[in-house]
């Protein structure tokens, strides 16, 4: 057997991160997808992260597989800014906030990266998603506060709830 080949260095630790020989000051920070019922969830940025502070607190970027609902949902601090990196998604908004003028209205949108936006959802604003495309769709969601693992700001309703006039359909 030759000896006259090079010996790659080490580029992935035993844990399975990769290793980087990065020009000063630039950092990677790998986050791990979470498989969820209806898609994947991956993280894109926390304050604790050492890849530079952002206002943003906290960043998501979901898949919805083909036709997939989440629904419903509601926070009593953050406010969620929704932003669609792939296909079509039907989300439904219901205001039960006392006090609102708007209280019993229901907003049906459509969001695709056909025409993009941004869409604002205050805290006690109740919101559910649907993935109308026969394939996976995907948005980024970023938050004016972190998400706290010990104590999460996330407050559940099943989709099939008689407490919002709306109900998803799968077609």
């Amino acid at each position: 057997m030759t000896n006259d080949g090079t010996k790659d260095a080490q580029t992935v630790s035993p844990d399975g991160r990769m290793l980087h020989d990065l020009i000063e000051g630039v950092r990677v920070h790998e986050m791990s997808n979470i498989i969820t019922r209806n898609g994947v969830t991956t993280e894109i940025v926390r304050p604790e992260w050492d890849i530079g502070r952002l206002a943003i607190q906290h960043m998501i970027h979901v898949s919805l597989h083909a036709h997939a609902i989440s629904a419903w949902h509601c926070h009593h601090l953050q406010t969620d800014r929704i932003f669609v990196t792939e296909g079509t998604l039907r989300v439904v908004l219901f205001d039960d906030r006392e006090g609102s003028s708007t209280r019993g209205k229901v907003n049906v949108l459509h969001l695709s990266r056909m025409r993009p936006s941004t869409l604002l959802i205050p805290p006690f604003v109740w919101h559910g998603i649907q993935n109308i495309e026969n394939r996976t769709s995907g948005f980024i969601n970023f938050f004016d506060y972190a998400y706290c693992y010990e104590n999460p700001d996330e407050w559940r309703l099943p989709a099939d709830t008689d407490a919002i006039p709306y109900r998803f359909s799968r077609n």
